[in-house]
């Protein structure tokens, strides 16, 4: 089935009237949020009082019980505007002013303003006509329609392209959501901007991360993303794991590095290698708590980036990389033309692997005290007292409980054994004894 355009016009009262009615859809799954700044919007109001022609509204007609609906394929960046400056519905609190001349020179007005005291330019305002083209179809066609209308003007981002394409994609939503989560981080770290955001470039890096661990590790960006994004074979309960291993490794880089928005690692490709580090750090059983360690890793990084930034000014001074500077020569090299390409993506991750690998801890690989463990210090502890309350144990409620705990790097060992009720060994958690 080809698409099928109906044209035609609408003044700005019938399309406000059909917006109360809920006959138009802003907000439709492929659709993007709002991108226009304050001076866009000043400029199209200006062009409407002025009676110059703006562009065709294209709109998805499709019906429902009751009527038609029309989602906003291309427009919804005008349509918000004229709904702002009019004051309609959940956009009043968005209302604005316009420097305009009514005959008196330029000045401010307001909605209001011209209500109350230019009735004549109220009224050329809201019969004012615009051009609409009505179409429709199936909806991939639709979809594609707006990623075509699109590629002009505010273009869209890759994430928004996405977003149009794969907008009921599980993956997409999760990240969106996690995006949300981390938003004010975000921006706080300056990883990315409240306009990037906005443009989905969060909702992008987050599917990335997200697509990366459930691979194991780095993934092309070109190549992989739309397959990663599209990906129908990763069960809710994956996916349900995914994000908890990324909330966990996001809520470990907030802990070890809070000054992260001093070196260059804020920048999302290289804070992209650092998330997938800290993972795999994680995932291999890392202590990643511990202040001191965390401070000294972060001065690594900060040497790291430090001498990058110098090397980087150096050469566009034409002087040569001398010898000690290799390591800062190959990390460059990794952050220069493509890279999100797998390969530099892996020799970042390998150079930053050599710098904070060694310098942490990993926990015993033994989480838990064996029967013949628990049996010797249970026949060894004559007075058989919890050391936490001090109260006579039971073997019923009897546990053993490190005393340096396991996850601080506490080994699974008699030297680091306490006897302890199962309540309070619970309650205790990794305090100290």
């Amino acid at each position: 089935m080809s698409l099928v355009p109906t044209f035609g016009e609408h003044t700005i009262n019938e399309l406000t009237l059909m917006f109360r009615s809920r006959q138009i859809n802003l907000e439709p799954g492929f659709q993007r949020r709002s991108v226009w700044t304050l001076t866009d919007r000043r400029r199209l109001i200006e062009s409407i009082v002025g009676g110059y022609p703006v562009p065709s509204v294209f709109l998805y007609r499709r019906d429902r019980n009751g009527g038609p609906v029309y989602d906003v394929i291309d427009g919804k960046q005008r349509l918000e505007t004229i709904f702002m400056f009019t004051k309609v519905g959940r956009f009043k609190r968005d209302w604005f002013e316009v420097k305009l001349d009514l005959g008196n020179g330029r000045d401010w007005y307001d909605w209001s303003t011209l209500k109350r005291s230019f009735s004549e330019q109220q009224a050329a305002l809201v019969s004012y006509k615009l051009q609409t083209v009505e179409v429709t179809g199936e909806l991939n066609q639709i979809i594609d329609l707006f990623v075509k209308i699109n590629s002009t003007g505010k273009r869209l981002t890759s994430g928004e392209r996405r977003h149009a394409k794969y907008y009921t994609s599980p993956f997409l939503r999760e990240a969106d959501r996690l995006v949300i989560r981390f938003r004010r981080y975000l921006e706080d770290t300056r990883i990315l901007s409240a306009a990037q955001i906005d443009r989905m470039k969060g909702t992008e890096l987050f599917a990335e991360l997200l697509m990366s661990i459930n691979n194991g590790g780095p993934i092309n960006k070109k190549t992989s993303l739309d397959r990663a994004i599209g990906n129908d074979t990763v069960n809710a309960h994956t996916l349900g794991k995914l994000s908890r291993e990324f909330t966990r490794s996001m809520n470990l880089v907030r802990r070890m590095f809070p000054n992260l928005k001093q070196v260059r690692f804020r920048n999302s490709a290289e804070f992209y290698s650092l998330i997938l580090l800290i993972w795999e750090m994680e995932q291999a059983g890392f202590i990643l708590t511990e202040r001191r360690r965390n401070r000294i890793a972060f001065e690594l990084l900060k040497r790291l980036s430090t001498g990058v930034d110098e090397l980087r000014d150096q050469l566009r001074r034409a002087k040569p990389a001398r010898t000690g500077q290799r390591i800062f020569s190959d990390y460059l090299l990794t952050v220069q033309g493509d890279t999100d390409s797998s390969a530099n993506r892996e020799r970042r991750r390998e150079i930053l692997k050599g710098l904070l690998w060694t310098l942490f801890e990993r926990k015993d690989a033994n989480r838990t005290f064996s029967p013949e463990q628990r049996r010797i210090i249970w026949h060894n502890d004559e007075k058989k007292k919890c050391v936490r309350c001090g109260k006579y144990l039971t073997w019923r409620e009897f546990t053993v409980d490190h005393v340096k705990a396991w996850a601080r790097g506490g080994q699974t060992s008699l030297r680091n054994a306490n006897p302890m009720h199962r309540g309070c060994n619970s309650s205790k958690g990794a305090r100290a004894a």
